[in-house]
């Protein structure tokens, strides 16, 4: 079972960690994502890797968290609700896509929730602000 990289509103100390994902996982970790940038426009994030969107130098910096076996499947579906992710459905707010994060114990593959087509498009209009420093 794959871990979730999370930036925003899932991280620890948030509402979404408490809701979602308190008591679920087996392990949290500080991870960070170089060569991508956050961008909002109001109460929550959105992660980009576009070329054209990412300032040179950019990471954004998260946490790896390992979902326990046994919860794995439901929190998934939550945070794909959450996320409003619903795989192979054209327009999406995120896409949940596998990309390696990296962490102090090593590089390690990872769901990440990433900006879909139509925030990406939002931002290149100038609609959403870039996070500086890649921290939400």
């Amino acid at each position: 079972m794959r871990p979730f990289f999370v930036y925003g509103t899932l991280k620890r100390g948030h509402a979404n960690y408490a809701r979602l994902l308190a008591g679920q996982t087996v392990s949290e970790e500080p991870a960070w994502l170089p060569g991508a940038a956050l961008y909002t426009a109001g109460p929550y994030p959105f992660l980009v890797r576009a070329v054209d969107l990412v300032p040179p130098g950019s990471t954004v910096f998260g946490e790896l968290m390992e979902v326990a076996p046994a919860r794995y499947q439901p929190v998934l579906a939550l945070l794909d609700e959450l996320e409003d992710c619903m795989p192979a459905r054209a327009g999406n707010l995120y896409e949940r896509v596998v990309i390696t994060v990296q962490t102090a114990n090593g590089p390690r593959e990872a769901w990440v929730y990433v900006a879909g087509a139509g925030a990406e498009e939002a931002i290149r209009q100038g609609r959403l602000r870039l996070i500086d420093g890649g921290v939400w």
